[in-house]
């Protein structure tokens, strides 16, 4: 079973505009995926376009995919990230794949953004792709 990692970082932010106060956040959500097992921290090429693996690089080209929302998606995730012998920030989402039963299990909390989700979806076809 192999698990990627999304982490939360806190920070404080100066008196800004709203919009800027948005983009700021949005940049530190993304500051999420960082490395193999785990996303620590994504950064702001998350917003850039990728190039995807090609079809015979992917841990898996057709995914029996599955969303879990939890409320407790840091514990949940943390967990799995022990079975797999790493360790990280407390994390705000993961995937879970097999990929010889070609199934990925994503896990968020209840208020994921797309970026989020899609980053930990991109980990079911790709696998660890932060390397």
């Amino acid at each position: 079973m192999d698990i990627a990692i999304a982490e939360d970082k806190k920070y404080d932010a100066p008196m800004l505009s709203t919009s800027h106060i948005r983009a700021t956040r949005i940049l530190w959500v993304l500051c999420f995926c960082a490395w193999v097992q785990g996303c620590a921290v994504v950064s702001e090429t998350e917003y850039k376009e990728f190039t995807p693996m090609a079809p015979h690089s992917r841990v898996m080209n057709q995914v029996n995919l599955t969303w879990e929302v939890r409320e407790d998606v840091g514990d949940y995730c943390k967990q799995a990230q022990k079975k797999a012998g790493t360790s990280n920030a407390p994390p705000i989402a993961c995937a879970v794949w097999v990929a010889s039963s070609n199934q990925c299990k994503v896990i968020t909390g209840p208020n994921p953004n797309h970026v989020v989700l899609g980053h930990e979806v991109r980990h079911c076809f790709e696998g660890h792709f932060h390397r």
